[in-house]
Parts: structure tokens; C-alpha cells; sequence
């Protein structure tokens, strides 16, 4: 496989996953940085915890189209599992880890479900409902999205056993997802967390 195609395919499924829409849109529609409130996140929890309705959800669509975008791009120009693994890995690792903020950025989750929804539209709805059921049972964001990305890799060995890019892609997704909620994990079983739309 080429290395320079890989090496644009990272640069640019990175760059897009980078883009900060959570403070952009914060700045916009509340005149402020979110990273100076609640947990400092730059996610739609977070811009939402703020007060901010209509730019939380603009966060969560526009995180979850920069995850699906790179993929969505590779897979109709590029065919093939691993550089679809590939930009899909790494508009996530721009989310969490943006160029543009000096690599401090969110956790993942939305554009995490960005990414599964372009590889795989059945495995990412499955996750979307685990992740709402989790939300309405727990009222905990944090949860929720630890509930749905343990379910990813799950599903996606019982329904693609043989897709090996896929799989590894989905471990690493749930991994990062999971290391980057470790202090969520800490407060939830400290009984700390705050509940969804809780400032």
C-alpha cells in the first residue's frame, strides 16, 4: 500500500477531526470559552452543562460529521478496510488531541459514533440506542458513552469476525474512549458525576 496515500489520509482525516467546534460554536452562541466552565471539555456534555442548548447541539452534530466525513471520503475514493481503519483512528485522535488547542481537546465519543455510523450503519445505530437507553436509565453522559463503546467492539466481532482493520479500529476506539473518560470513571464511582444537563 502507499505510504504517502496513508500518510495524506492520516494528515487529513486528523486535521478535520481536529477542528474545535465545541468552542467554536460556545463563542458564537454564548460569548464565551467552554474551557473555562464545568469540566473544560470542549464536547456537547460539556458546551450543554454550560447553557447552551442550540450550540451543544450543533457540537454534537458537527463532531459526529467530522468522524464520518474522513471515513465516508476514503471509503468512496480509497476502497479498502485498513485506510478506512486509518482515517477513522485518526479523526478521532484529532478530536481528543487538536493541533489547533495544543492538543487539548475532548473525549471522543461523538466523533467516535461519527466514525462507526460511516464504517458500519447498522453497528453505530445498535451503539446510538445502547448509548440512549444508557442516558435515560443513568442520566450520566460518561456512562452512557463507556455503556455504547464497550458494545462496539463486542458487536463488531460477532457481526465482522474476518474484517481485521475493523476490528483492531474498534478496540482502539473503545480504548481511547475509555482512557479519556478515566476521570469520569473516577467520579462515577466516587458518586461525583454530574447528570446530563447539570452544571
Amino acid at each position: 500500500m502507499d505510504i504517502y496515500l496513508i500518510i495524506v489520509v492520516i494528515a487529513s482525516a486528523y486535521l478535520i477531526g481536529a477542528i474545535p467546534f465545541g468552542l467554536l460554536f460556545s463563542k458564537m452562541f454564548l460569548g464565551i470559552d467552554v474551557r473555562s466552565v464545568g469540566s473544560g471539555n470542549i464536547g456537547a456534555t460539556n458546551v450543554l452543562r454550560a447553557g447552551g442548548k442550540t450550540a451543544a447541539l450543533l457540537t454534537l452534530l458537527a463532531d459526529g460529521l467530522k468522524g464520518a466525513l474522513p471515513v465516508l471520503a476514503v471509503r468512496y475514493l480509497f476502497p479498502a478496510e485498513h485506510l478506512i481503519a486509518v482515517a477513522g483512528a485518526a479523526a478521532v485522535i484529532g478530536h481528543n488531541f487538536p493541533v489547533y488547542l495544543g492538543f487539548k481537546g475532548g473525549k471522543g465519543a461523538a466523533t467516535g459514533f461519527g466514525v462507526i455510523l460511516a464504517v458500519s450503519p447498522l453497528i453505530g445505530v445498535i451503539c446510538l440506542l445502547t448509548w440512549l437507553g444508557a442516558a435515560l436509565l443513568w442520566k450520566y453522559s460518561s456512562l452512557a458513552a463507556l455503556t455504547a463503546f464497550a458494545a462496539y467492539p463486542a458487536l463488531t466481532f460477532s457481526l465482522a469476525p474476518d474484517s481485521n482493520p475493523l476490528s483492531s479500529l474498534s478496540l482502539f476506539i473503545a480504548g481511547l474512549i475509555y482512557i479519556r473518560h478515566r476521570e469520569n470513571i473516577k467520579r462515577l464511582l466516587a458518586g461525583k458525576e454530574p447528570k446530563i444537563g447539570e452544571k
